[in-house]
């Protein structure tokens, strides 16, 4: 289903500065940003704000990376609970597995940056629900400073708005796999690991294969790309401390500040 995901507006552009300052009225494509709602089994587990489009990946890439499928399969995903999708304007989708899914716990307020992390007890907790990632060959330096520009270019949301981020899925020959672009940075990612579940139905269903993310590498991007099993983050900008020690501990590479010829590895502890 295509969805609107820009809208163009006339605005003010000003160039210049003080007496030769000038303005002219130019149209501007400005990002859409909507609440949805997810629910899992008829259960509402989250309310996030994102961009429309790659909903149904969105939802079951949150219900996979947040645990609340335990294993089980997504037998269907759709919009709405009760009544029809327009009637929602098809800002709610519901991941149903039959009910076989543990009982979901609802959280409360929307989906944000580093949601629902309180400290580094629930870095044990993960550890207890998520085994240390298998090795799955070693990806290649180069290629992985090359990441930025190669998603870059594929980037055609934030080419026509600059509000977006990316998140990609890449291979050990550095070839994109799946890309997508959204408002927010743990919502692009969500899309890509839904992408990959929806079309392997595996419990794993990134392994093998890197995630590039076009911000920072918080303990939440750790958190999903482990779920999901890639063996390697890559972020434009800085992890968190708290991020470097999950990663360290899912035996997942991790590298931040990658731009130009140079990058930070921060895990594993050395190459």
């Amino acid at each position: 289903m295509s969805r609107r995901r820009s809208e163009r507006m006339i605005v003010t552009r000003v160039a210049g500065a003080g007496a030769a300052a000038t303005s002219s009225r130019a149209p501007d494509d400005l990002i859409v940003e909507e609440p949805m709602s997810i629910q899992l089994d008829g259960v509402l587990v989250a309310t996030t704000m994102r961009t429309p489009g790659n909903d149904y990946e969105l939802a079951v890439g949150f219900c996979l990376t947040e645990g609340m499928l335990a294993g089980t399969a997504v037998t269907g995903v759709r919009y709405c609970a009760d009544g029809s999708a327009a009637a929602s304007e098809f800002n709610i989708v519901t991941v149903e597995t039959g009910g076989r899914a543990p009982a979901p716990t609802p959280r409360l307020g929307n989906v944000s940056s580093s949601c629902g992390w309180c400290g580094s007890e629930q870095l044990d907790d993960l550890v207890e629900r998520l085994a240390p990632l298998p090795d799955s060959g070693r990806f290649d330096l180069d290629l992985l400073r090359a990441m930025p520009e190669t998603v870059r270019s594929q980037q055609g949301l934030f080419a026509t708005t600059g509000a977006v981020h990316a998140a990609a899925a890449f291979d050990h020959d550095g070839a994109v796999v799946v890309l997508r672009e959204d408002v927010g940075r743990h919502n692009a990612v969500d899309k890509v690991i839904g992408a990959l579940h929806l079309d392997s139905r595996a419990q794993s269903p990134a392994r093998g294969l890197g995630l590039f993310v076009s911000g920072r590498a918080s303990i939440e991007m750790v958190q999903k790309a482990w779920a999901a099993g890639f063996s390697a983050l890559v972020a434009v900008s800085a992890p968190t401390a708290l991020a470097v020690l999950a990663a360290r501990r899912a035996n997942l590479l991790l590298a931040g500040f990658v731009r130009g010829d140079v990058m930070n590895v921060y895990a594993p502890e050395r190459l």
